[in-house]
């Protein structure tokens, strides 16, 4: 783990001495069951629990020597508890404890992935709502499309991170497993009683089937949940990143006093922590086809899974926690630029706006083909020799044959694209996201009455003719 991008509640799940904590919890809890059993005496029980003490630096001599951190683990307990030391491990194998622990250790981070996810859905929750209505132009293969509002591209990304949660609960769900069943599974030596006992303690269930280790597809859908959610942090930084380019210039990064952006250009302000979170999406990605190779292992066990997790399940959990704070972080802070974002829609003197013209036309009777070589041909001067749209549109006859001035200017009205913004809301943030009295569009109510809806289509057609 680099302390750069390091959080300390993160880290202290998977620190030495937190591990072997929850290697002795297994142990002791295993010693009670057998003790509820009649197997061991239940004084030795207690003695296990009120005796029990480590030393990492004592385990590490052991090891160097037994080649086995599990035999070492054991070995330094046994010289701390004494004699009812001999009643510890009874009937279990390594496996037991190591991945009892690892599925406990890998619980306690999904508990803290999805406190970060819930950081970051409250501040899009709190950004999309101010900048519900604020307009701003959607992008399709980076080249202006229609347009939309900033609080609608937020909202977007809110619904994108309300499934992350959900895949992190799943994730967790999944991964919540306990096995202390012995070599190979069976329980020849030990009663499934004990493991159920240890299950209910540490916060797991039984695994049905262990055959000496916890099945490995469980680990894999952990990791690919895991590789989903770093995805959805890199594309919401893509797009702070792309808005915040210098030809664009709508959002950008807090930029804190005293910070700098250059060792050479001292004008720099530079998107170094949406840059940051794309690196450490990946990072996040690469523990997955780690994960899905460990899933064939041979027979009833080996350990060519171990090296992997000891490297990914620290890494992967470190670096996405890191990364959902700092996404939180930019998105709390994040500045926006509306009077850029008005700019930017009208770059290209009314543009947008060419669909609803296509559509009207037709609509009046042109057929679509007609409409289309009319609409794009005024379009594409304007793109390539500036203008207005609008004035081009009212000196083409084939245009103002079909279309009164009047009913043409009404198709670049801004506000017609957001008459659906509540209900978008609503989809994402339940009722909360309906604002009471919000405009909207005359056309939009009259399709609610039958009667008005006739009376508009006579129009329409009287229009036409």
């Amino acid at each position: 783990m680099i302390p750069r991008y390091t959080r300390p509640e993160m880290a202290a799940i998977w620190e030495p001495e937190q591990k072997f904590r929850i290697w002795f919890e297994i142990e002791a809890h295993a010693c009670d069951a057998q003790a509820q059993l009649g197997v061991i005496p239940k004084a030795a029980a207690r003695e296990v629990w009120r005796k029990g003490k480590w030393e990492i630096a004592r385990i590490d001599a052991i090891e160097r020597e037994t080649k086995h951190d599990v035999i070492a683990f054991l070995t330094n307990l046994a010289e701390y508890v004494g004699p009812a030391a001999r009643f510890v491990h009874q009937g279990m194998t390594s496996s037991d404890v190591l991945d009892t622990c690892l599925n406990v250790q890998l619980v306690r981070a999904a508990d803290l992935l999805i406190a970060g996810v819930d950081r970051v859905l409250a501040a899009l929750k709190e950004r999309a709502f101010e900048f519900k209505l604020l307009p701003t132009i959607g992008r399709s293969h980076g080249i202006h499309a229609e347009p939309t509002t900033f609080g609608i591209k937020l909202a977007g990304f809110h619904a994108e991170f309300q499934r992350a949660r959900k895949r992190l609960v799943a994730a967790r769900e999944e991964v919540a497993t306990c096995a202390i069943s012995g070599a190979v599974g069976t329980f020849a030596n030990i009663d499934p009683f004990v493991e159920e006992w240890v299950a209910k303690k540490m916060g797991l269930r039984p695994e049905p089937v262990s055959t000496q280790v916890i099945p490995r597809d469980r680990h894999a859908a952990y990791f690919a949940h895991l590789a989903v959610v770093a995805s959805s942090v890199e594309r919401l930084a893509v797009e702070i990143r792309h808005l915040q380019r210098s030809e664009v210039m709508e959002a950008e990064e807090f930029f804190s006093p005293g910070q700098k952006g250059s060792s050479a250009m001292p004008h720099k302000r530079n998107p170094v922590l949406t840059e940051n979170l794309t690196g450490l999406a990946r990072l996040v990605r690469s523990a997955v086809v780690p994960a899905l190779e460990n899933v064939a292992l041979w027979h009833e066990r080996d350990i060519s899974h171990s090296s992997v997790e000891r490297g990914i399940g620290p890494d992967a959990t470190v670096h996405l926690d890191f990364a959902l704070h700092r996404l939180a972080g930019v998105i709390e802070k994040l500045v926006v630029y509306p009077d850029n974002m008005m700019k930017n829609l009208d770059r290209f003197g009314g543009l947008v706006h060419s669909q609803r013209v296509l559509l009207a036309l037709t609509q009046a009777g042109m057929s679509r083909e007609d409409a289309y070589r009319i609409v794009q041909r005024h379009a594409l001067r304007i793109w390539q020799h500036g203008g207005d749209f609008l004035q081009a549109l009212q000196g083409e006859p084939e245009v103002t044959r079909r279309l009164r001035p009047a009913q043409l200017k009404a198709l670049f009205d801004l506000g017609y694209h957001f008459k659906h913004v509540d209900t978008i809301f609503a989809r994402v943030f339940g009722r909360e996201g309906v604002t009471p009295g919000l405009r909207r569009p005359r056309k939009a109510a009259a399709r609610k009455q039958p009667a008005r809806k006739k009376a508009a289509k006579r129009k329409t057609a009287k229009a036409g003719r």
